[in-house]
């Protein structure tokens, strides 16, 4: 039976604390996955962000179907916390109107529509740069905004199997395998925002902001690290090896007699506090076909038996209170839920619940970062569609209430006026 975690309600940060991002404006037109991560970190750290939705049916993961609470799917609430939402439809003249005026004020764009669309709406980098010289623009894409591919869709495991970084993942005698959480998209969106915060830095400089492209080709190409730096070096394609860099028997999932753990014992000094301290097999060490990482990795198929037979005699809880006396870096096995449920997760205060307007509240995953002086903001469940519409005509833009009125009624948001705080 499923157990999920008791999630306490998340403490509140110091009343008057500094923010890292405050006083940052941000629109927002990205959606799914890549774009939303990386706008969610910067309103995380204080930036007032304005994600804009499309009025039908908004971003494509509110209709995610991994679970929903409140009308609101997991998707969506994990990647658009603290974001400000407004409903607009950029195919009126007046939504795009709005859109300009958002821009006009802003400090930084971030967009992640298929290549040409905002330039069909006029509100590309170079469209919009006259109009604020110091903004900000990031454009988030498969392939990037220029060259032969720029046109052509793609996706997390699309560029996953084309960089290589999928023949990397799986068991050499099993088929390549994409990582399960799209974890290109989620590099990509931490590179995007790097890239903002470089481009803010060289705003401070240079008095004027530029166009910075991210994208998720180019982030999986880089993720294969020094695989793919040892493939440029020695003109071998490195093969896949499951759990265990390059096979190596001291590194990977090893069964103890009720349950799994992994180790990464990858050194030498390791290997001999493993084989001597803990599993009292001192031959593992002085015999000549184990004495060198060399020789034992040429034996490794025989060394990994002969530890998995050692490990198999044994509880997991024995070994993990031998190993962790020795130093040996050691971890157990987890599914989610044991994850979720772990001392680690509950001590480092990783899960909380915040309210919603739909669901009374919402579980929250806290941002992995932490920072002495300028703490993360207090967590604000990600926007009902449109939720925000008529706040920000208001309060960002000054419009008055006619002009509201007026803009609803040409369809600016959305074929009915998009639903509003008060």
């Amino acid at each position: 039976m499923s157990t999920k975690p008791q999630l306490p309600v998340r403490p509140s940060r110091a009343a008057g604390a500094p923010t890292a991002l405050d006083g940052l404006l941000v629109i927002d037109f990205t959606r799914v996955v890549a774009g939303p991560a990386c706008t969610q970190t910067l309103a995380d750290f204080g930036a007032r962000v304005i994600k804009i939705e499309n009025p039908d049916g908004g971003d494509d993961t509110r209709a995610y179907e991994h679970a929903e609470i409140g009308g609101e799917s997991a998707a969506y609430l994990s990647l658009n916390r603290n974001k400000t939402g407004i409903a607009l439809d950029l195919s009126v003249p007046e939504g795009r109107e709005i859109a300009r005026d958002l821009i006009r004020k802003a400090d930084v764009v971030v967009e992640n529509f298929s290549s040409g669309v905002m330039k069909k709406f006029g509100l590309d980098y170079e469209a919009v740069a006259p109009l604020n010289p110091r903004l900000v623009y990031c454009s988030i894409s498969a392939y990037g905004r220029t060259g032969p591919f720029a046109s052509r869709p793609g996706f997390d495991p699309i560029t996953q199997a084309e960089s290589g970084f999928m023949s990397l993942n799986g068991f050499a005698d099993g088929p390549a395998v994409r990582t399960g959480p799209p974890i290109v998209d989620m590099a990509t969106g931490m590179s995007a925002c790097n890239a903002i915060l470089l481009a803010l830095l060289a705003r401070d400089r240079l008095g004027r902001g530029q166009h910075v492209e991210v994208a998720l080709f180019d982030v999986a190409m880089g993720m294969t690290g020094f695989f793919g730096m040892a493939y440029l070096i020695n003109g071998e394609n490195p093969g896949r090896f499951g759990n265990s860099p390059s096979g190596s028997p001291t590194v990977g999932v090893y069964e103890a007699s009720d349950g799994p753990l992994y180790m990464a014992c990858a050194n030498d000094r390791l290997y001999r506090r493993l084989v001597v301290e803990v599993m009292n097999r001192p031959d593992l060490i002085n015999a000549p076909q184990f004495a060198t990482r060399k020789t034992r990795s040429e034996n490794k198929e025989l060394l990994r038996a002969a530890i998995a037979e050692v490990f198999a005699s044994d509880t997991l809880e024995n070994w993990m209170a031998k190993m962790k006396l020795a130093n040996i870096p050691v971890g157990y096995l987890r599914t989610v839920e044991e994850g979720f449920n772990a001392p680690e997760a509950r001590e480092r205060a990783r899960l909380s619940r915040i309210p919603h307007p739909t669901a009374q509240w919402v579980p929250n995953i806290e941002p992995p970062i932490s920072m002495s002086l300028t703490a993360a903001v207090d967590p604000v469940a990600a926007p009902l569609l449109g939720e925000h519409t008529a706040d920000v005509m208001r309060e960002t833009l000054g419009y008055d209430e006619n002009r509201i009125a007026a803009l609803a009624e040409k369809g600016a948001f959305g074929l009915r006026k998009a639903s509003t705080s008060t």
